[in-house]
């Protein structure tokens, strides 16, 4: 098994656009897509994430406000997952319930393991 970030990403908070039904049968499908891949041992561990923050930059260490690129597209949430190969992680990616209501990128990341780092 090898270990895979799932990067989310939207432009800006998809769910705030969703009628409160829209909203929470949204949340139930992603708990039962989060259900699933803990049932299957895939699921390592999983988060929103809020969308201030900031960017730390250069050699100075520069402090800009908020998490955002050039970009209006945001990372919101993460699945850290295993998966037997790149392949079966990004099936895992394709099948979040997150394209049914946003405008949606999920970036598939194989976690590089390295000595001496846990």
């Amino acid at each position: 098994m090898q270990e895979f970030m799932l990067f989310v990403k939207t432009n800006g908070d998809h769910l705030a656009t969703l009628s409160p039904e829209v909203q929470q049968a949204h949340i139930q499908k992603i708990g039962n897509y989060i259900g699933g891949l803990m049932e299957s041992g895939k699921m390592k561990g999983a988060q929103p994430l809020e969308l201030t923050g900031a960017v730390v930059e250069g050699n100075g260490g520069v402090v800009k406000d908020g998490p955002f690129n050039e970009s209006k597209e945001v990372i919101n949430g993460y699945f850290h997952i295993e998966a037997e190969n790149l392949e079966e992680a990004v099936q895992i990616a394709k099948n979040n319930p997150i394209f049914e209501q946003a405008d949606a990128t999920i970036e598939v990341r194989p976690i590089k393991k390295m000595e001496g780092i846990n």
